[in-house]
């Protein structure tokens, strides 16, 4: 069974939050799938993650290029895209995995100031928990750190 933490955005927005998971991620040696809700989000995060910084970027691919086995983090809409042969699956704004079982671990990033994206969340927690996973609950704080809360 994977470990599935619940990341809710409380004081940034996910284009700040996420990139700093993935890198974590990737310094692990994972590899990683994230999938977005819709094509113009997945679209947006492949732009934003070459540029978030000035002196990095995040080595990745879009399903929509065709090299996803090549990406050691691969975007998509797909719910059961596979083709990186991923460790971890990052689900956005509120997309919903086929199954998170073929994971180490599953990642929810969603904000909190969106009703959709928590009502999402907290059916997730349930259903992943019925799954007999791992779950895990994670806030922000002011100071943009998280803390396990459940």
């Amino acid at each position: 069974m994977a470990e599935v933490l619940f990341y809710h955005l409380t004081e940034s927005r996910m284009e700040e939050a996420l990139p700093d998971l993935l890198e974590r991620s990737v310094a692990r040696g994972w590899r990683v799938v994230v999938q977005a809700a819709t094509p113009e989000r997945r679209d947006a995060l492949d732009q934003h993650l070459w540029t978030y910084k000035d002196d990095s970027f995040l080595p990745h691919g879009s399903d929509a290029d065709g090299s996803g086995a090549l990406q050691p983090i691969l975007l998509t809409v797909e719910a059961e895209q596979r083709a990186n042969d991923p460790h971890v699956r990052f689900m956005v704004e509120g997309a919903v995995p086929h199954d998170l079982s073929a994971y180490e671990r599953g990642v929810y990033l969603f904000d909190g100031h969106d009703p959709d994206q928590l009502a999402t969340a907290r059916e997730r927690w349930k259903a992943e928990k019925a799954a007999g996973h791992a779950v895990t609950y994670w806030q922000q704080t002011e100071d943009r750190r998280w803390v396990k809360k459940a």
